[in-house]
């Protein structure tokens, strides 16, 4: 998280700008607009790379992406919520890049943690919160991407088929089948209620 945090020093509009032609230098962000974009979406989108790799320094890098095409891309809009919806949408497509060029497979997801005395202090909790994380990595990536945008970011439908480039009448029907295979596995592996 720490590499996530130096992002904005290391990224510069003026850096990337240089690369764009001139044309569409007016319509790209200025750096007071990227710092703000960075500072309001920047932890948030890092989680989300973060649950969908299972890797930091992967969310590092798809995070970085995500950040430099914005910045080289001429906008049509300054406004928030389509500003986040790209963001996602990017970052999503970058992490699907990842994967098939076997990204995936060269990185290990990263171990969670057995820290004794994180297990000592809170018990059942922290080691029910780590059979919940690789049960999370159990689903398909889609599946992980519409569960974390509609329950953990609270994003509407509209804006999650926006972002994953689908069909608004389908995101419904596909978040419901992932909450259904999220609930199988939970129920196999006896996480259920009155479980533990």
């Amino acid at each position: 998280m720490a590499a996530m945090a130096d992002l904005a020093a290391v990224i510069r509009v003026e850096d990337v700008s240089a690369h764009t032609d001139a044309g569409a230098r007016a319509e790209l962000l200025s750096e007071a607009e990227f710092q703000d974009l960075y500072r309001t979406h920047g932890r948030a989108l890092w989680a989300y790379l973060y649950r969908l790799t299972g890797n930091t320094a992967d969310a590092d890098d798809l995070l970085q992406e995500a950040y430099c095409r914005l910045l080289a891309t001429p906008l049509a809009t300054r406004e928030d919520t389509q500003l986040r919806a790209y963001l996602f949408r990017v970052a999503t497509n970058a992490a699907t890049d990842l994967w098939r060029r076997g990204g995936r497979g060269s990185r290990r997801t990263e171990p969670l943690t057995n820290d004794v005395a994180a297990v000592r202090d809170h018990g059942d909790a922290v080691a029910l919160s780590q059979d919940m994380a690789r049960t999370f990595r159990e689903l398909k990536p889609q599946e992980r991407v519409l569960l974390w945008l509609a329950h953990v970011e609270g994003t509407g439908h509209a804006e999650i088929a926006s972002t994953l480039g689908l069909k608004a009448a389908s995101v419904p029907v596909l978040l419901f089948r992932a909450r259904r295979k999220l609930a199988d596995l939970i129920r196999k592996k006896g996480f259920g209620p009155g479980a533990r």
